[in-house]
C-alpha cells in the first residue's frame, strides 16, 4: 500500500507535464525545447542531492563498469519516453495525450515475463500476471471512454500523430525503468540511478537543444519558466517518487503492475488542471463513466496486490 501511495502522489506531479506541455504548445513553444530543457534543468538538482549524500563516485563506477547498457537503457527510459510525449502535445489537448499514455499500464504487464528471467528456458516457463493484465485492460476501457469525446473535433491524422508517439513512449518508459533496476541491482539508490541516466543522455539533449537553437532560436522566457516547473515537479519529484515505488515492488510482478497502474490517475488530474488553467471543457457523461472505471480499477489493483503479498 505504501508503494501505491507513492505511485498516486507521483501521478499527481506527473500530470503537470501534460498540462504545461500543452500550454507551451498553445503559446507557440517548441517540443524540442520542452523536452531538452526539462532534463537539462534536472541535472543540477540531482547532482546536488547525490553530492550531499556522497554518492557521486559510485554512480561513475557503475557507469564505467557497463557503459553500453547504461547508455542504451537510459536512452530508452528517458529519450524514447519523453521526446514522443512532448511531440504529441502539439496535436491534441493534454488530457488526450495523458489518456493515451495510460497504455503504459498494459505495456508494463506485457513486458514483465521477458525481463524477469535470466534464460530463454525460464522465460518460456514464466507467466504473465493474468489478474493484473485483466485489471489493467479494465482501466484502459475507462480511458477509452474518456477519449471518446475527442473524436468529434480531432482529425484522424492528428490522432495518429498522438497515438503512435505515445504508444512508443508507453513501452519505452517501463522497459527502460525495469532494465535499469536490473542493471543497478540495488547498488545505487533512486537519486543515484536518475543522475546516472541523466548523465548518459546528456549528449542527446544537448544535440536536440543545439539543433533547435540553430533552427528556431532560443526558447521564450515563458517556455523556459514553464519547463523549469515541469523539471522540478515531474522530472525530480514525480520521477523520484515513482522510481522509489517501483524499486520497492520490483520483486513482485503483481505489486509492480499495481504501482504502475496508479499512473492512470494522471488523466483525472490533467482534466481538472486543464479546466482550471486552460479553460478546457469538462468531460461529458461517457468520460465521467470512464473516470469511475479508472478509480475502480485502481482499487482492484490495490486489493490484488495485498492478496498476492499475503
Amino acid at each position: 500500500m505504501r508503494e501505491m501511495g507513492l505511485g498516486l502522489l507521483a501521478s499527481l506531479f506527473f500530470s503537470i507535464t501534460f498540462i504545461l506541455n500543452r500550454a507551451m504548445e498553445l503559446d507557440g513553444g517548441s517540443w524540442a525545447w520542452s523536452a531538452s530543457l526539462r532534463f537539462l534543468f534536472m541535472i543540477p538538482f540531482l547532482l546536488l542531492i547525490v553530492l550531499l549524500r556522497r554518492g557521486v563516485k559510485q554512480v561513475f563506477i557503475e557507469i564505467a563498469a557497463k557503459p553500453l547498457p547504461w547508455i542504451i537503457w537510459s536512452f530508452t527510459g528517458f529519450v524514447l519516453f519523453y521526446a514522443p510525449l512532448t511531440f504529441a502535445a502539439a496535436y491534441g489537448p493534454g488530457w488526450l495525450v495523458a489518456g493515451s499514455w495510460q497504455i503504459t499500464i498494459v505495456a508494463g504487464v506485457l513486458i514483465s515475463p521477458f525481463l524477469s528471467a535470466s534464460s530463454r528456458k525460464e522465460k518460456l516457463k514464466d507467466k504473465w500476471p493474468v489478474r493484473s493484465l485483466w485489471i489493467s485492460l479494465f482501466i484502459l476501457s475507462g480511458i477509452a471512454l474518456i477519449q471518446a469525446q475527442s473524436f468529434t473535433y480531432i482529425s484522424s491524422q492528428d490522432m495518429m500523430f498522438i497515438l503512435i508517439p505515445v504508444l512508443a513512449a508507453a513501452f519505452a518508459y517501463p522497459l527502460g525503468n525495469r532494465k535499469m533496476m536490473d542493471l543497478c541491482d540495488g547498488r545505487l539508490d533512486t537519486f543515484q540511478r536518475i543522475l546516472g541516466m541523466l548523465l548518459c543522455t546528456l549528449p542527446v539533449w544537448l544535440i536536440v537543444a543545439g539543433i533547435e537553437l540553430v533552427q528556431s532560436g532560443p526558447p521564450s522566457v515563458n517556455q523556459t519558466v514553464q519547463t523549469f516547473i515541469v523539471a522540478v515537479c515531474s522530472g525530480v519529484i514525480a520521477t523520484t517518487l515513482f522510481f522509489i515505488a517501483t524499486n520497492a515492488a520490483r520483486k513482485n510482478k503483481t505489486a509492480l503492475a499495481s504501482v504502475e497502474a496508479t499512473q492512470s490517475l494522471q488523466i483525472l488530474f490533467v482534466v481538472v488542471g486543464e479546466w482550471l488553467l486552460l479553460s478546457s471543457p469538462m468531460p461529458n457523461t461517457y468520460a465521467w463513466t470512464g473516470i469511475f472505471i479508472i478509480v475502480a480499477g485502481i482499487i482492484m489493483h490495490s486489493f490484488s496486490s495485498r492478496r498476492k503479498g499475503k
